[in-house]
């Protein structure tokens, strides 16, 4: 067997009623106890509400998010399953320096309760919004970005997989380029955001999570975390850069994953929701073992074939 990397779920992925059958793992309570103290809200309250009101605010989704990726990733290791690598998507990088070993777990949660803050704030001042180009080539996202920007904003905010590119921008220029990916096996989807992250409209919020990374102190990592910036293991002394970079910047997420690959895993555990990150990962390697917790028959199943593996 090859090496093992864990990969934490993004904003967007989150659903009513995530991880409800995980309650009761006492890791999965203790990472939910840790949330909701440094959060200032029952965050296990929010993942279990129905309705999905709760978790359609951007500041409950991503701290609801990032406890149930985190809380996954811990009941693992503590049942013998030991990653290789660690990686996140967007958000999920939040929860990966908790993984790797960069920051505790109440201050990632602190942090992640800022990030959402001063995200939804950006999103206030200027209308934007995401949307999938697939079917096409990286090289012609960009040329269709030139061409409808118009002079608003409007760039590549992530790189998902081959064939698969979110941008990001105001939202009349983003509509534009909905309307021109069109052709032979093109097809669109706009993104169920509050605005348009990965992108220069992010400049304000990347300001105040500046301010907010003041005083923090970075350990060196346990696990090698993979930054979504340059799809390169992130260093202690670059961490707060690479953050704050990374509400402008676009997502290397299928870059990540083929260094990864370059690497030796060839096995990767989604820990979080929805399954998006398992999918994606198949785009870029085809050949790699592909696993995902939603349930704790999944987080068992997990473990059963991983940690006997590790052992032997």
């Amino acid at each position: 067997m090859g090496k093992v990397a864990f990969l934490l779920s993004g904003q967007g992925s989150q659903k009513p009623g995530m991880g409800a059958t995980l309650f009761g793992v006492p890791e999965i309570d203790e990472v939910f106890c840790e949330a909701s103290d440094a959060c200032g809200f029952d965050v296990a309250a929010a993942c279990l509400d129905e309705t999905g009101d709760l978790l359609a605010d951007t500041a409950v989704a991503q701290p609801a998010l990032c406890a149930l990726s985190v809380a996954q990733a811990r009941a693992l290791v503590k049942r013998g399953v030991k990653p290789d690598y660690v990686a996140g998507f967007s958000l999920g990088q939040m929860g990966a320096l908790a993984v790797s070993g960069m920051l505790d777990a109440k201050t990632v949660f602190s942090l992640v309760r800022d990030r959402s803050r001063v995200m939804a704030e950006a999103c206030g001042l200027r209308l934007g919004s995401m949307c999938a180009l697939m079917g096409g080539a990286e090289e012609e996202v960009r040329d269709v970005c030139s061409s409808c920007a118009e002079g608003d904003v409007l760039v590549p905010a992530n790189f998902n997989a081959l064939g698969q590119v979110v941008v990001s921008g105001d939202a009349a220029a983003v509509a534009r380029a909905k309307e021109a990916w069109s052709g032979p096996g093109r097809r669109s989807a706009m993104l169920a955001t509050a605005g348009a992250f990965h992108s220069p409209l992010m400049q304000s919020a990347a300001e105040a999570f500046s301010a907010c990374l003041e005083g923090v102190v970075f350990d060196e990592p346990k696990i090698p975390l993979v930054c979504n910036v340059d799809a390169r293991p992130l260093r202690a002394d670059d961490a707060a850069a690479h953050l704050v970079a990374h509400l402008t910047s676009p997502v290397l997420f299928s870059q990540s994953v083929a260094w990864l690959v370059e690497q030796g895993v060839d096995t990767f555990v989604e820990c979080g929701t929805g399954g998006v990150l398992a999918g994606l990962v198949r785009r870029v390697d085809k050949g790699a073992v592909r696993m995902r917790i939603e349930s704790r028959e999944d987080l068992e199943a997990v473990v059963e074939k991983l940690a006997e593996t590790q052992d032997a």
